[in-house]
């Protein structure tokens, strides 16, 4: 094997390493994990996840209670009409799309599933309206099982900190992931992810100086060797 070049199993070594240094500083750095969606029940957190789609968590955290109010369970929003949820959830965005993803998915859970939410992930991920991020934020969240959310902070801090490399795709970079992090971590790294970028390492601005994992993340030593490089010219 050529000099500097490393094997895949050394590599894939040194990234389990670097994922529980990672996963016990963001343990400290935010030791209360959780989704940031409000609910008090599985189906409620499936709609507020499809909303969720381009749109902020605290948007949709507003726009679901008067949805919840006036539809308090699964089959009085499988009974409403989807131009009568788009009414509600056009703030969110893609209202259209968003009520008619809803409505179908609270009428498969009547009509197959004595209106409650399915237990497997492939049971979920046939849901109308329901793709692997939201599946594995169920399983997670919900029924406490291995899950992994690769929603766009996690996409980025992974592929800045060299978890992994220059992954985008969600599913490619959800399966990388279940290569060095222990299942059970999961579910809590992801929303530890999501809160480490919404407070340090945000998209524009990352602010390294502050950062718990400023000495051990790839893009920070990017950055340290250009500037370094900067000063020598």
């Amino acid at each position: 094997m050529p000099m500097g070049k490393t094997a895949p199993a050394e590599d894939l070594s040194a990234k389990k390493a670097l994922a529980l240094t990672v996963i016990d500083r963001l343990k400290n750095e935010y030791p209360d994990a959780g989704c940031t969606l409000d609910y008090d029940h599985a189906w409620q957190l499936l709609v507020s996840v499809r909303l969720a789609a381009q749109c902020t968590d605290a948007r949709v955290n507003i726009v679901v209670q008067e949805l919840f109010a006036k539809y308090p369970d699964v089959a009085a929003l499988a009974a409403a009409e989807p131009e009568d949820i788009e009414a509600i959830v056009k703030p969110c965005g893609l209202g259209r799309s968003k009520a008619r993803d809803i409505s179908a998915c609270m009428r498969v859970l009547r009509d197959k599933y004595d209106c409650k939410v399915p237990t497997t992930f492939e049971e979920l991920l046939a849901l109308p309206g329901v793709g692997r991020k939201s599946a594995n934020l169920i399983m997670g969240d919900v029924f406490g099982k291995p899950a992994i959310v690769t929603d766009t902070h996690c996409i980025r801090l992974c592929n800045k900190i060299g978890l992994v490399d220059g992954i985008k795709e969600p599913q490619k970079v959800e399966m990388a992931l279940w290569k060095i992090i222990p299942p059970e971590e999961g579910s809590d790294l992801c929303h530890r992810f999501v809160m480490h970028g919404r407070a340090v390492c945000n998209a524009r601005r990352p602010e390294c100086k502050n950062c718990c994992l400023n000495d051990i993340c790839r893009y920070a030593a990017e950055q340290k060797a250009a500037q370094t490089k900067e000063v020598s010219l």
